[in-house]
């Protein structure tokens, strides 16, 4: 499990480059962190979020609900 307080200040390494974005993220089924602004989502892989801007982009154009549960191991 990703520590509570690490969650709050991790944020979108792609959002918060622009203006007026926040890049804050939701913690999905304990294994994703989703970008309430872009929509990317970064997998946690044994407890560890993988805030990798190319990760975020695998994912972008995947359904929440069709993300693996646990992720894939990055490679």
């Amino acid at each position: 499990m990703v520590n509570p307080e690490l969650l709050e200040i991790l944020r979108c390494p792609v959002c918060v480059r622009e203006p007026g974005k926040e890049g804050l993220l939701t913690l999905h089924r304990e294994s994703w962190l989703v970008c309430q602004d872009c929509d990317r989502k970064y997998p946690i892989v044994e407890d560890i979020p993988v805030m990798l801007i190319d990760e975020g982009d695998k994912w972008v154009s995947t359904p929440v609900d069709a993300l693996p549960v646990p992720p894939p191991q990055i490679n």
